[in-house]
């Protein structure tokens, strides 16, 4: 058996790779591509008996990637996104884990996947399949999040994403810090979060810090193209990565 995992976040497939070897009950042949074009590149010498593939790849969205090559395995979609998406998934039969997922979210939608597709039943990803799912995923990028429900071991707390200065990766987690300085923990990704944030208001600057543009109160410059960013409510100031930085000071012009 050999697998293909896309996934451009590393906590993420390292926990995919975990969960297969407890499910599989021994270490599975896989291959990682973190963008459309190594997957390309992977899929056009390989042969796989199923992929593991996030949405949200390092070069664009992994639709395009299957809208471009001829896939004739099924597809394990493990996603943040919900609502619109998760019913298209739903609806066209493709198999689908959300983010964050525990390990029987996972072996479920393994036991699925052999079932569907020892009964010849996988409905496998055609143009019109595609074509519904980048116009669910459109649908459901229009309307981005307006706060998160934190849930506590006191009950539930609401955090209103106008109110968030930073959000920070923590392993399979991350931190928001409010404007006053008050930390939360999200039980999700940092690129499943991000792909829920207004891009006008928000901007990922490396690969574990994301900043909202309303609480920027100053910005230095840094060594080898970096810059430094004092955001309200944050103590340490977060660093552009040299390759986010020019990306970085033309979204600030927008």
């Amino acid at each position: 058996m050999k697998i293909l995992i896309l996934e451009d976040e590393i906590p993420a497939y390292q926990k995919l790779v975990n969960y297969l070897t407890l499910f599989f009950d021994e270490e599975i042949s896989h291959d990682l591509a973190r963008s459309n074009k190594e997957g390309k590149e992977l899929i056009s010498k390989n042969k796989y008996d199923f992929i593991l593939s996030d949405i949200q790849l390092l070069d664009g969205i992994s639709f395009d990637l299957f809208d471009d090559v001829s896939i004739d395995c099924p597809i394990i979609f493990c996603s943040a996104h919900d609502e619109y998406l998760f019913k298209a998934f739903n609806t066209n039969g493709i198999a689908y884990i959300l983010k964050p997922y525990s390990k029987s979210d996972f072996n479920k939608a393994i036991e699925k996947y052999q079932s569907l597709f020892n009964q010849g039943k996988y409905n496998a990803l055609n143009t019109d399949t595609l074509s519904n799912l980048k116009s669910a995923l459109q649908e459901e990028n229009t309307s981005y999040k307006k706060r998160f429900v934190i849930k506590k071991t006191s009950g539930i707390q609401l955090l209103n994403i106008v109110d968030i200065s930073l959000i920070e990766a923590s392993g399979d987690f991350c931190i928001a810090i409010d404007n006053s300085g008050k930390r939360y923990t999200i039980s999700q990704s940092l690129g499943g979060i991000f792909q829920q944030l207004n891009p006008t208001k928000f901007f990922k600057i490396n690969r574990s810090e994301i900043v909202n543009i309303d609480f920027i109160e100053k910005i230095e410059s840094h060594f080898k193209n970096r810059l430094l960013i004092t955001m309200k409510g944050v103590k340490e100031k977060p660093m552009t990565s040299s390759s986010i930085t020019s990306d970085f000071r033309k979204w600030l012009e927008n």
